[in-house]
C-alpha cells in the first residue's frame, strides 16, 4: 500500500456533470484527504476506471455513480469488479433519491453500501467510506507484516543486534551508503533481532511469528506449518531428521533433490531407491504405481545388498517422492493412497515447484496436503515448498507442511526438536514477512491468481503450437509445446489448440495422461495416475521424434538456450532437444511475447544461416578457430549430427537403465570422504572403484551414481555416458553441462573429467 496515505479511493462519476454533484464529491475527497488521510482519484471514463481497478492494487475502496437509466451497464461493471476482486468495497451513490427504490437484490449482493449525496453531511458520507476502506485494509495487510511495520513506525533506538542499526552503519562510508540508497530504509529498519520480543519467536512459533504459521497452515490446509528460511534444502532435512533414525528403511525416488541425498546420509537411513520411467524425449515420468505395494516393496528390500536380513520384513520409515516432477507431471496422490502399502510410516512429497497446487481446482487430488474425502487410512504426510519459487516471496523462504495420519499424530515438540538444528536464532524477519504476505495473498484471492496464470500459460503453449502448425502446413518449422494434442470439448475431439482456454483452464481430465492417447511417451501409463501441469512448459526443438528417434535435421536446444539467453529471455533447464519453461503469478504477457519474439528470431537467423560471428559473436572469440566462418544452420546440424553419431541420447537413457550395486550406506561413504579417504581420478579410471560422491549431470538432473555405490562392469554404461559426454564439451567449447560431482580439468591440454572415488 502506499506509505504516505492509509488508503486510495478511486471516483468512478460517468454521468456526473460540471455542477452540484460534482461539488459535493469534491468536497466529500477534500474531507477523506484531510481528515483521514486517504487518497482520492476521480475518473469519468469507464475504460479509465477498469485500467485503474485491474492494475492499481493499492485501491482500497471504489465510488461509483448510480442511475437506473444505466442498470444493465452497472450491473456488467459490477459483476466484472466481482470476478477479479470479491473484497474490495464498492460504494454506489446518486443525487436522485428515485435511484435507491430501483435497486434490486442482484445489484445490492455486489455492492457494500449504496449513499444518497444530499441528505447526510460530508463529515458522515466521508466517515463511512473511510470505515469501508480502513476494513479492508485490514483484510489486505497480512498479519506479521502489519506487527512489523508497527514495530518499525515506534522508531525505538535499538542497542541490540544486527550491528548495522537499522541501516546507519551503512550511511558512514560510501560503498555501505550506495548499498542503502539502492534497498531503502524500510529494509533495514525492519531488519532486526530476536532481542524484539513483540514479534515472537521462530523457533518456539510463538507470538506474531506462530500466528502468521497458523494462518499458513489453514490456508495450505495442513495440521502444522512450519516457516523455513534457508531453502527447501532445510525443509527436506528437518523432515527426515524428525522422523528417520540411524538404519531405518527408506524408499527413495531416484529422482530426487540431492537435498534428500544428503537426508540419507545426515540421518544414517538405508535407501532403497524407486525407479522413474523415461520417455524417448528423455522426459523424466512417474514410478510405476504398482511400487508402492506391500509385494513390490518387500521385493525390492529383498533385492537390496544393504538391508540386512534381520530388516527385511521391517516397515518403510520413509518415503520419498518428487512432486511435481521437474517437467511438470504431477502424482495423484489419493491414487497413491489407495494403493500405499499400509506399513509405511511416513509419506513425504518433495513440492518444492508446485506450492500452488491447493488454490485451484485444476489440481484437486494431485497435492499432498488435498482434502480427498476416501476413507483411505494413510501415514502422516509431509510436504516441502519452496515458496519462493513459484509464489511470491523471497528467495529462500520456504515452508514445511504436515498432516497428521489417519491414527499417528505427528507431536509438534518432539517435530520442532528437528526444526531447532536448522532454525536461527538470528531470523531474517523480512523473509518470515515474505511469507506472511504469500499465505495472505493466496487466501486473499489464489484461485483468480491462479486461473489467470493458468489461462496465459494456455494461451502461450496454444500460441507456440499454432506457430508450429502454420509452418507445419507450409513445409516449414517452428518449436513446439509437449502437451496432448487433442482434447473433447462438448462431446467432440478437437485440437488443443481450438478448445477454448477457459475450458482447458479448468478441465482436469485434458491434461490427465492415458495409455490410449500416447503423446507423452510413456506407454504403461496408468489412468487417472500422472496429470501434465499446464504452468510448466517443455518446448520441444525440431529433430526428435516422441519414442526419441533422431532425424535427418534438428536443432539441438543448447544452441536455441544460449540465444535465448543472450536476447534476455532465460529458461529454467535445457535438456538435449528440450526446454522448460516456468510459469508464475508473477509472469507478465511481456515476458511471453519475448519468449516467441526470441524463438521467431531464431528460426529467421537460422533459416539465413547467419554467421555466429552474428549470433554468438563471444562464443567465436573465445574459441578461435573453432566456430570461424560457420552459420547458425550449419552449426546445429553440425552438433544434431554429432549427438546422432555418437549415439548421446542412447548412452544418456542405457545409463539410467540400472542403479549400480551399493557397497555401503550413503552416511558411510559420506565419513569417508570427511576423514579424506578418497581421491580424484578421470572417469576413464573409476571402473572398479567406489564412488565417494554422487554424480548428477543436468540434463536431466537424476542422480546417476550415489556415493557408495560400486562401479563395476554392471556400471559401464554410466562411464560410458559420462565419456561421451566429455568428449561432446571437447568438439562443441562453450556448450558446458552442469554436472554435480564432475570438476572439468585441463590435463596435457585436453578437457577431462575427475570424480571423487572411495580409496
Amino acid at each position: 500500500m502506499n506509505n504516505s496515505k492509509h488508503g486510495k479511493i478511486l471516483v468512478y462519476f460517468g454521468k456526473c456533470d460540471e455542477g452540484e454533484k460534482l461539488k459535493k464529491l469534491n468536497e466529500i475527497a477534500t474531507h477523506l484527504e484531510n481528515i483521514y488521510n486517504l487518497e482520492v482519484n476521480f475518473v469519468n471514463s469507464k475504460d479509465d476506471f477498469i485500467e485503474d481497478f485491474l492494475y492499481k492494487q493499492d485501491i482500497t475502496c471504489l465510488l461509483m455513480e448510480y442511475s437506473s437509466e444505466h442498470k444493465d451497464e452497472l450491473d456488467k461493471t459490477l459483476t466484472f469488479i466481482r470476478k477479479h476482486n470479491k473484497k474490495l468495497p464498492v460504494i454506489a451513490f446518486t443525487a436522485n433519491k428515485d435511484d435507491l427504490n430501483k435497486l434490486d437484490l442482484v445489484e445490492i449482493k455486489k455492492l457494500n453500501d449504496f449513499c444518497f449525496l444530499y441528505e447526510d453531511t460530508v463529515d458522515f458520507l466521508a466517515g463511512r467510506i473511510e470505515e469501508h476502506s480502513k476494513n479492508y485494509m485490514s483484510i489486505v495487510e497480512s498479519p506479521f507484516l502489519n506487527n512489523l511495520i508497527k514495530y518499525a513506525k515506534e522508531y525505538k533506538y535499538a542497542w541490540h543486534t544486527p550491528g548495522h542499526m537499522g541501516g546507519c552503519a551503512f550511511l558512514k562510508n560510501p560503498p555501505g551508503k550506495y548499498f542503502y540508497d539502492f534497498l531503502g530504509e524500510n529494509v533495514f529498519r525492519t531488519d532486526l533481532s530476536v532481542s524484539v520480543p513483540e514479534l515472537g519467536s521462530l523457533l518456539d512459533h510463538e507470538g506474531p511469528i506462530g500466528e502468521s504459521e497458523k494462518f499458513a497452515s489453514k490456508v495450505f490446509g495442513s495440521d502444522q506449518t512450519y516457516y523455513v528460511l534457508n531453502g527447501t534444502s532445510s525443509v527436506n532435512q528437518i523432515i527426515w531428521r524428525g522422523r528417520v533414525t540411524k538404519d531405518e528403511l527408506a524408499f527413495v525416488d531416484r529422482n530426487c533433490h540431492k537435498s534428500l541425498n544428503y537426508s540419507m546420509v545426515i540421518t544414517e537411513a538405508i535407501p532403497t531407491y524407486i525407479i522413474p520411467r523415461r520417455n524417448g524425449l528423455g522426459i523424466i515420468g512417474p514410478v510405476k504405481l504398482e511400487e508402492f505395494t506391500n509385494g513390490y516393496i518387500k521385493g525390492a528390500l529383498k533385492e537390496n545388498p544393504l538391508v540386512p536380513e534381520s530388516k527385511k520384513d521391517e516397515s518403510i520409515k520413509m518415503l520419498t517422492l518428487t512432486n511435481s516432477t521437474y517437467d511438470g507431471l504431477c502424482y495423484n496422490v489419493s491414487k497413491i493412497k489407495e494403493n500405499l502399502d499400509k506399513s509405511i510410516k511416513n509419506l513425504h512429497f518433495d513440492e518444492a515447484w508446485y506450492a500452488y497446487a491447493k488454490f485451484h481446482p485444476l489440481y484437486n487430488n494431485f497435492f499432498a496436503m488435498t482434502n480427498d474425502l476416501d476413507d483411505e487410512k494413510h501415514p502422516p504426510i509431509f510436504a516441502s515448498h519452496s515458496t519462493h519459487k513459484l509464489l511470491a516471496a523471497f528467495s529462500q523462504a520456504s515452508m514445511l507442511h504436515v498432516k497428521n495420519g489417519s491414527d499417528v499424530k505427528v507431536d509438534p515438540e518432539i517435530f520442532n526438536e528437528a526444526y531447532m538444528m536448522y532454525g536461527s536464532t538470528s531470523p531474517q524477519y523480512n523473509m518470515i514477512a515474505s511469507l506472511d504476505v504469500a499465505t495472505n495473498m493466496m487466501d486473499f484471492n489464489g484461485e483468480d491468481l491462479l486461473e489467470a496464470t493458468i489461462k496465459d500459460a494456455i494461451d502461450l503453449r496454444k500460441n507456440i503450437n499454432r506457430l508450429y502448425e502454420t509452418e507445419k502446413k507450409e513445409n516449414g518449422w517452428f518449436f513446439s509445446a509437449w502437451q496432448p494434442e487433442t482434447t473433447m470439448f462438448e462431446g467432440k475431439k478437437v485440437k488443443l489448440t481450438e478448445a477454448p482456454t477457459e475450458f482447458l483452464a479448468k478441465d482436469q481430465k485434458t491434461w490427465i495422461l492415458n495409455s490410449k492417447d500416447n503423446w507423452h511417451g510413456f506407454d504403461d501409463i496408468e489412468d487417472d495416475y500422472i496429470m501434465l501441469d499446464p504452468l510448466k512448459v517443455t518446448i520441444k526443438m525440431p529433430g526428435i521424434n516422441t519414442d526419441g528417434s533422431l532425424e535427418e535435421e534438428g536443432i539441438p536446444a543448447a544452441i536455441v538456450s544460449n540465444y535465448l539467453i543472450n536476447f534476455g529471455v532465460v529458461a529454467e533447464k535445457t535438456d538435449y532437444y528440450s526446454f522448460l519453461v516456468l510459469n508464475s503469478i508473477g509472469t507478465t504477457k511481456s515476458k511471453q511475447g519475448a519468449l516467441i519474439s526470441g524463438l521467431s528470431q531464431f528460426k529467421k537467423l537460422y533459416d539465413n544461416n547467419a554467421p555466429l560471428s552474428e549470433v554468438f559473436p563471444d562464443l567465436v572469440k573465445e574459441n578461435p578457430g573453432v566456430y570461424d566462418g560457420i552459420g547458425l544452420k550449419d552449426h546445429c546440424q553440425e552438433m544434431h549430427n554429432y549427438i546422432k553419431e555418437h549415439k548421446i541420447l542412447e548412452l544418456m537413457a542405457a545409463s539410467y537403465q540400472i542403479i549400480p550395486k551399493p557397497e555401503m550406506k550413503p552416511a558411510e561413504a559420506a565419513r569417508k570422504v570427511f576423514r579424506e579417504e578418497v581421491e580424484k581420478v578421470t572417469i576413464d579410471e573409476i571402473i572398479g572403484r567406489t564412488a565417494a560422491i554422487m554424480i548428477v549431470p543436468y540434463p536431466p538432473g537424476i542422480p546417476m551414481l550415489m556415493g557408495g555405490e560400486k562401479i563395476d562392469k554392471d556400471a559401464t554404461p554410466i562411464v560410458k555416458y559420462l565419456l561421451a559426454r566429455e568428449a561432446f564439451e571437447r568438439v562443441f567449447p562453450g556448450y558446458y553441462g552442469d554436472i554435480h560431482g564432475i570438476e572439468a580439468v585441463e590435463i596435457n591440454g585436453e578437457r577431462k573429467f575427475k570424480t571423487l572415488v572411495l580409496k
